[in-house]
């Protein structure tokens, strides 16, 4: 989820911890315990801090090594120790308690965004993405927003916050139908499918789909229960020759083919170097795709320039790379 999003659950859990007894009995505690789980929501994208580097290592990073089993377990101890310093006397175990929670939250919802994370580490690196819910969800955090005017409204936060989780259950139960029937009319459109990579919009009934059959990458638009098909590209595997292998060593491709599960890839020649570029299916955007990476090489397949990232023009694009090709 985004940033935002994680703070008002941060909030949302410390109106719930009112509902332990230990807690509401000891307004050290309290405040320990509001502290801690609104830090908690957070920890784990302590790997945004990457995008300083470059994009190549936010890429690989986001949602790695942070969001791990033994982070999930480390973090809490962390947070607890520290709060616990500013916050002497209060009741150690649930402090404890309420952070874990808040930590595994966080981890726990962004499963179900099409970025996905790498919850399973260090028995598994595979990406764990169920996409059925956008990385910000209008009414996930409307629905926490509500919750929060009506405590400061005096409603009892432990209860209303109840009712809200039970409401966005049920929510996410929904989500699950309606990318089921998505799925569904993709089977029934392309017989022959082999993967489907469903993903959510900020729109209710909007989803982006890539898709692909043994012979063809799709990339087509679901609305509802109807599926259209917007772009189809033959699959052509990746030539192993020493051009493509002298780019792979890129650290930006090596980052995108990392992340990337479903792409086409591009071949310029030039008078005075090879331009390759790979490009990501999920995100078309107004008839662009602007998750890439380029990687340009000299006529002796030296690396010579590059980028990775997020890119909505091939004008932007043509002024991340540093090198200008000659045109043949």
């Amino acid at each position: 989820m985004d940033t935002g999003t994680h703070i008002v659950m941060g909030f949302a859990l410390g109106g719930l911890a009112t509902l332990d007894p230990a807690v509401a009995a000891e307004p050290m505690t309290k405040y320990a315990v509001m502290s801690a789980v609104v830090i908690g929501s957070q920890a784990p994208d302590i790997d945004t801090i990457l995008k300083l580097r470059n994009n190549a290592v936010y890429i690989r990073n986001h949602r790695g090594a942070t969001h791990s089993i033994p982070a999930v377990l480390l973090w809490p101890l962390l947070i607890t120790g520290v709060i616990y310093l500013l916050f002497p006397g209060s009741n150690l175990l649930h402090l404890w308690l309420w952070t874990q929670f808040a930590v595994f939250l966080h981890v726990f919802v962004d499963i179900f965004n099409a970025y996905g994370t790498q919850a399973l580490r260090p028995f598994s690196s595979r990406w764990v993405a169920l996409g059925v819910i956008n990385t910000f969800d209008p009414f996930i955090f409307f629905m926490h927003a509500v919750g929060l005017v009506l405590w400061i409204m005096d409603f009892h936060p432990g209860y209303t916050f109840i009712v809200i989780y039970l409401i966005l259950i049920g929510y996410y139960i929904l989500r699950f139908q309606m990318q089921g029937a998505i799925r569904n009319s993709v089977r029934r459109l392309i017989p022959d499918s082999e993967e489907i990579i469903i993903a959510p919009t900020m729109r209710f009934h909007l989803w982006r789909i890539a898709v692909k059959s043994p012979t063809h990458f799709y990339v087509a638009r679901g609305y509802k229960r109807s599926v259209t098909i917007l772009d189809k590209y033959k699959r052509v595997k990746v030539p192993d020759t020493d051009l493509f292998q002298a780019a792979k060593k890129n650290a930006n491709l090596a980052a995108f083919l990392h992340f990337s599960p479903v792409y086409r890839w591009e071949l310029a020649e030039y008078n005075d170097c090879f331009e390759v570029k790979f490009i990501d299916l999920r995100y078309r955007n107004n008839g662009y795709y602007p998750f890439v990476a380029v990687v340009q090489l000299d006529l002796d397949y030296n690396i010579i320039g590059s980028y990775t990232g997020w890119i909505f023009s091939e004008e932007k694009l043509r002024k991340k790379l540093t090198f200008v090709p000659e045109s043949n």
